[in-house]
């Protein structure tokens, strides 16, 4: 039977791609990418040469109904994005949620996302724990945080370079600036980081060091005491 394989594509070194994964983007019928151009490369640097399609969230909702009459017709699909897990911060869900109605297997394959390493890494509490994903740009995000400061568990939050320290600023309002918290950046990649510390002490770094990169924010959850 025909499958969506949804594959997950290195967040920065190429050497993280799975066997499994190289040989199943070559044995497929078509490759939808977030970013064809991005994908184009990575299919390169593996001698992976097989037909794209763009498949992005500005027209996943038009394209989903095509991708599904096409694997009931026998072909096998997979979905990438630019980076990480599809469904995790990037489109997938939708044709996920679609195919899984039509009756179609979807297969998910191990690999490449930012938040596990980040959490794995940060010396905070990780057998419970709460993924965010970005926060709402404006409408909704002074509240989230005020519920996210009674957490209890280890949250994480993923943050652009352009807005880290306003919302380092955002956590040390809303928390409390002693807050422990670890922000990863790069991960994987040359330039890799990780810095540990109070949201204070983070700020501070980061209004000394110019932010750059993609950024995983691990905060402490709140004390029960």
């Amino acid at each position: 039977m025909s499958k969506l394989f949804l594959i997950p594509t290195p967040i920065g070194n190429l050497e993280d791609m799975t066997l499994r994964a190289i040989r199943i983007l070559k044995e497929v019928d078509l490759i939808l990418a977030e970013d064809t151009r991005t994908t184009a490369f990575l299919l390169k640097h593996f001698d992976i040469r097989n037909k794209m399609q763009s498949h992005h969230k500005f027209n996943e909702h038009k394209t989903v109904e095509f991708v599904i009459s096409q694997i009931k017709a026998g072909e096998n699909i997979a979905l990438v994005s630019d980076a990480g897990t599809p469904g995790i911060s990037d489109p997938g869900f939708l044709l996920t949620r679609e195919a899984i109605k039509a009756g179609i297997e979807v297969e998910c394959l191990p690999g490449a996302t930012a938040l596990i390493p980040a959490l794995a890494n940060s010396g905070l509490p990780s057998d419970r724990f709460c993924f965010e994903g970005f926060l709402p740009i404006k409408k909704g995000r002074k509240t989230r945080l005020e519920e996210l400061a009674k957490e209890t568990r280890t949250i994480i939050l993923y943050e652009s370079p352009y807005r880290i320290l306003k919302t380092l600023t955002q956590l040390a309002e809303s928390f409390d600036e002693e807050r422990e918290i670890s922000v990863s950046r790069e991960i994987s990649k040359l330039h890799e980081e990780t810095v540990r510390g109070t949201i204070k002490e983070v700020f501070e770094h980061f209004t000394k060091n110019e932010p750059r990169g993609e950024f995983v924010l691990v905060i402490a959850g709140k004390n029960k005491k």
